[in-house]
Parts: structure tokens; C-alpha cells; sequence
């Protein structure tokens, strides 16, 4: 009798075989697309914020300095993770 730990794994495992799936070249291009759609967009959100940045640090404002840099993180990951979400749906085709 197998565990429920053991039974996860291998339901798990099922899941990878889809995962691993050659891609298409077309995929492949479309992967790379998004990849430079979401660089783009984060380098954007960096370079408006690094100005906003450098306004607040240069005005000794340390408490808007650090809300800048949360922003800038939590963008940032929010930018990661659309990017990899749309990926995703790229992979399962």
C-alpha cells in the first residue's frame, strides 16, 4: 500500500512528462517574444522609478526612498510572473 506522499509523486511525475514535450520552433519564438516584451517593461518601470529614486534620496526623503524600492520589487515580480504565466500557456500548446 502506497503512502499519500508517494501517491503525490507520482502524480507529480505524470505532470512532467507534458512538460517535457519538445518545442516548436514557433514556440520556441514565441517564448523568446515574450521574454523581450517583459524585459522591455521592466527596464521601462526601472528607469521611471530610478528617477524617482534619485529625486527622493537627493531631497533626504529615506521613508519615500524606500517605498520606491518596494514598488520597484513588487513590480518587478509581478512583471516575472506574467512573463512566466504566458510562457506557461506557450508550453502547453
Amino acid at each position: 500500500m502506497k503512502s499519500a506522499y508517494e501517491l503525490a509523486m507520482e502524480r507529480l511525475s505524470e505532470g512532467d512528462d507534458a512538460a517535457k514535450k519538445p518545442l516548436s520552433d514557433d514556440q520556441k519564438k514565441e517564448l523568446a517574444a515574450i521574454d523581450e516584451k517583459f524585459k522591455a517593461k521592466i527596464a521601462e518601470r526601472e528607469i521611471f522609478l530610478s528617477e524617482k529614486l534619485n529625486a527622493a534620496l537627493s531631497q533626504g526623503k529615506i521613508t519615500d526612498a524606500e517605498d520606491i524600492r518596494k514598488q520597484l520589487a513588487n513590480e518587478k515580480a509581478r512583471f516575472e510572473e506574467d512573463c512566466e504565466f504566458e510562457k506557461e500557456k506557450i508550453r502547453k500548446q
